[in-house]
């Protein structure tokens, strides 16, 4: 498709909601994740992976433990122009170096995993100290200055983000061309507490203040396998992140808490959201356009401040 990726956003084959714009404080749960979405691959098709541009430290060597648990068949890798990022991964590197979580030819034991999915790298952990891995590696180095100047890109990232949000939403929207209906004017759906489970992903938020957290917020729907099972009025709260399908994403505009509904703008169709039976919470925000461009709000805007201190 021509232009942007957020003029025509496509709806994923398998997704989960990750929930933050970098997998650093939780890389355990980012190669879980990866390995969920990379299990409903069935090869009939071409693959190709977009890794992140994490490659400093900790980052290089999550890298190659992806590369040993996707086995690819080639390898992109671009540098950096006029620096050095990192060796060239060639097969017989990564087949030395130690990974985060897997161990090189050479060295010693690796860490071992504490959580719940430890059993299920077993499959692979070995795999990588039998023979090099098998790939072709494509090395590509640019001749035009500022290629992948960090900075720019974090900056870039978030607009783009915002962007793609912005097109999500824009879903909501009638397609027949006319005047923006705004946010506050869509009739959202009502979601029972005790319906679906909540889960707040990169933070600790105690009990009595979840839905402050909730309220307002980008939220994924998603679909655990657990059934809800709530012998209250809820809220349902979850103890521990699950990796899960994703279906999708939404606004929580509002908490009634007399009548213990969530209000949910989302423009994933019905059939879908009967699936849906979890909210998790991320470290994604809604644009700051989306509150302070509403039409028709007088005075203070909801959820907006300026009355701020900074020395936080």
């Amino acid at each position: 498709f021509p232009g942007p990726p957020f003029a025509h956003q496509q709806t994923p084959r398998k997704m989960v909601y990750y929930g933050q714009t970098s997998c650093e404080q939780d890389t355990e749960r980012y190669l879980d994740v990866v390995k969920y979405v990379f299990s409903s691959y069935k090869k009939e098709v071409p693959l190709v992976i977009n890794t992140m541009g994490w490659v400093k430290g900790e980052g290089l060597l999550l890298l190659i433990d992806i590369i040993r648990l996707l086995s690819p068949s080639h390898i992109v890798q671009m540098d950096v122009y006029e620096w050095k990022a990192m060796a060239p991964l060639t097969p017989e590197h990564v087949h030395l170096t130690a990974g985060l979580y897997t161990k090189g030819k050479q060295q010693g034991k690796h860490k071992q995993m504490d959580v719940s999915g430890a059993e299920s790298w077993k499959s692979f952990e070995g795999e990588g100290d039998a023979s090099a891995p098998e790939y072709k590696l494509l090395y590509v180095h640019p001749e035009f200055p500022r290629a992948g100047v960090a900075g720019e890109v974090r900056v870039h990232g978030g607009i783009l983000r915002d962007m793609s949000i912005l097109g999500y939403l824009g879903q909501l929207q009638s397609p027949d061309i006319g005047a923006v209906i705004p946010l506050h004017s869509l009739v959202p759906y009502q979601v029972p507490f005790n319906a679906v489970a909540l889960r707040v992903i990169h933070t600790d938020v105690a009990p009595s203040n979840i839905m402050y957290a909730v309220n307002a917020s980008w939220v994924g729907l998603c679909r655990i396998p657990d059934e809800i099972r709530c012998q209250t009025d809820g809220p349902v709260l979850l103890t521990q992140t699950p990796v899960c399908d994703c279906l999708g994403f939404g606004i929580v505009r509002g908490v009634d808490m007399e009548k213990k509904l969530y209000h949910v703008l989302t423009p994933v169709p019905p059939e879908n959201l009967r699936l849906v039976n979890c909210l998790l919470l991320g470290n994604i925000a809604i644009p700051n356009c989306v509150f302070v461009g509403q039409q028709g709000v007088e005075g203070e805007i909801p959820y907006v401040t300026s009355d701020y201190n900074y020395s936080i």
